[in-house]
């Protein structure tokens, strides 16, 4: 059996704070919980769900443009053309955060809650919030 294809969609909700802690939200709608304190908080974005909707995929076998009719994420897609089957998945926005020892930029997926990284110019260790 062989590998699922996925590609990544370019639209994601915007990124929003935690009413309770302040801290990055994880990138869904719906109800979501906080990573860092657990509050529970309902996400409605009508822009997105449109963008969704409405958003251009490129086949990743055949590259012919498909729209993708679907107003959430992940979505399973065929592609009409070659009969592709690929699974259309979230947007993960990616940050440039700065090394607080050599100031080195390093670029890397935004998600929620606490992470611990080590610089590769430096190899100091430092946590990053989101």
């Amino acid at each position: 059996m062989s590998d699922e294809i996925t590609v990544e969609s370019r639209v994601g909700p915007p990124p929003l704070s935690c009413p309770k802690c302040d801290h990055l939200l994880p990138s869904k709608l719906g109800v979501v919980a906080c990573l860092i304190c657990e509050a529970k908080v309902n996400i409605e974005h009508e822009g997105t769900l449109r963008a969704w909707k409405e958003e251009k995929v490129s086949c990743p076998e055949c590259s012919r443009v498909l729209i993708a009719g679907v107003a959430k994420r992940p979505a399973h897609l065929k592609c009409g053309q070659c009969d592709t089957y690929f699974t259309l998945t979230e947007h993960v926005p990616r940050v440039e955060i700065q090394c607080p020892h050599c100031e080195r930029g390093l670029r890397m997926k935004q998600r929620p809650g606490s992470r611990t990284l080590n610089c590769p110019a430096c190899d100091m260790e430092f946590s990053v919030n989101f």
